[in-house]
């Protein structure tokens, strides 16, 4: 029903560039007694509001033997509430003329409904009811492990090369949380208890938990009555929302491992261990990223796919998370190439990064690349929205949507090279083979 972000890609992209043609997005932000942060953004210059709610809670948050219950809620949440009856919280977004979805990562749930402006306080009435009095019982329960249940079979199990990142994940990580995925275990969902479900309610969906973030075209004034009307009665947590503080000790040794799955041509994936969302590291590597992966004229997508044709596809991206990151690349093999050729082929790429500076020409155009995906993700009412909740939850500072392009413009050719010395290297990595069904016997 609500879309699974199987490849949770990093939440925000980012600037490289002041720009005259980028503009200040103000905004206004509060704390109510409760403990919610509310980040108000007003743009009258289109008839449309989107309503947000920001949950820090994600796959990681918990229990061992009780995974996939960040993503359950996901589902669950739209089962209704005291006010709202059930399978009816789909029905008054549409007939206000909106448009609702959801998400879940390994770090975060995230809500939000779109509106005409003259409809938004149907979404903040909404999240109250979801916040307040949630309907957590058997019927609803039941219907939602059936539902989740089909997303893992269509989204994962079933779908060409859908299990890669959980078998990435659970071999780059050993003893933090990201060693599952939000999907989480269907079997621990099926024998938790109805008061496992409520526990996790009451700790995790609070006031005090969630950053609401409303932008469009709004008067200020009065959206912070309707706020005031609707969630100031809420009661914040009477306990400590539990964060994992468990630090992954290095991976210290190359990981190797054959999949067989129901595909044609084979894969070959690489996960590097890799620095945290946030700090200088994480920004270099995004421009790394970009230089590897940034559309058709990218290395890897030259040299692999378009000159030596060893790939149908290939490339990187970024996989950075609060607590840690991954850095992945991946090649999809051409008819008749081995996973080997391949992946010396795309080491090959790699390592040049490590012997010699981007020419400026190159990283140049990285600049104004993803400066475009900066500027064309906060063009929408609902990528502002998501933009500011997601700055104020993993950094405290929703005003980086204003500020972070500076941290990108310090980024030289020189940090580039050395995060890649750094971090890309052999004893630092995990390589998975995907191959057809019936075939891993055969490799060498």
């Amino acid at each position: 029903m609500k879309r699974w972000m199987l490849f949770a890609l990093p939440t925000v992209f980012v600037s490289l560039q002041a720009s005259a043609q980028t503009p200040k997005i103000k905004f206004e932000k509060y704390t109510l007694p409760n403990g919610l942060t509310v980040i108000l953004h007003q743009d009258n210059s289109a008839p449309v509001v989107a309503v947000s709610a920001l949950y820090h809670v994600g796959s990681k948050n918990e229990d061992t033997s009780k995974t996939g219950f960040a993503h359950f809620f996901e589902h669950l949440m739209f089962e209704g509430s005291n006010n709202v009856k059930r399978g009816e919280f789909d029905k008054y977004v549409s007939n206000a003329g909106g448009y609702n979805n959801a998400n879940t990562t390994q770090d975060r749930t995230y809500y939000y409904e779109l509106f005409p402006s003259n409809q938004y306080a149907i979404g903040l009435w909404l999240e109250s009811e979801r916040m307040l009095h949630a309907k957590i019982e058997d019927v609803g329960v039941n219907t939602q492990k059936e539902v989740v249940k089909e997303e893992k079979r269509q989204r994962i199990d079933n779908q060409p090369y859908g299990t890669i990142i959980g078998e990435i994940f659970k071999r780059a990580f050993k003893e933090h949380p990201y060693r599952w995925q939000p999907i989480g275990s269907y079997e621990h969902l099926s024998r938790a208890k109805l008061d496992d479900f409520k526990d996790f309610y009451k700790t995790f969906y609070v006031p005090n938990n969630c950053v609401l973030s409303v932008a469009g075209d709004i008067n200020i004034t009065e959206v912070k009555q309707k706020i005031q009307e609707y969630f100031t009665s809420i009661p914040k947590s009477s306990k400590p929302i539990p964060r994992p503080s468990i630090v992954e000790p290095p991976l210290n040794g190359e990981v190797r491992d054959v999949i067989e799955d129901n595909i044609q041509l084979p894969a070959v994936v690489q996960a590097y261990r890799a620095p945290k969302q946030g700090g200088d590291e994480y920004y270099a590597f995004n421009v790394l990223s970009t230089i590897l992966s940034g559309g058709n004229s990218s290395r890897l997508n030259k040299t692999i796919v378009d000159e030596k044709q060893l790939a149908v596809a290939s490339g990187a991206f970024n996989y950075a998370l609060e607590d840690a990151g991954l850095f992945i690349t991946y090649g999809i093999a051409n008819a008749g190439v081995k996973p080997e050729a391949l992946e010396t082929n795309i080491d090959s790429v790699i390592n040049n990064l490590k012997i010699k500076l981007v020419e400026e020409k190159e990283f140049q155009k990285v600049k104004n690349q993803i400066t475009t995906e900066f500027v064309t993700r906060n063009s929408t009412m609902e990528g502002i929205a998501e933009t500011l909740a997601n700055y104020e939850v993993y950094f405290g500072d929703a005003n980086l949507i204003n500020t972070e392009i500076e941290k990108f413009n310090k980024v030289t050719r020189e940090d580039v090279l050395n995060v890649a010395q750094k971090y890309l290297n052999k004893d630092n990595r995990v390589v998975l083979y995907y191959v057809p069904k019936g075939s891993k016997n055969k490799q060498n």
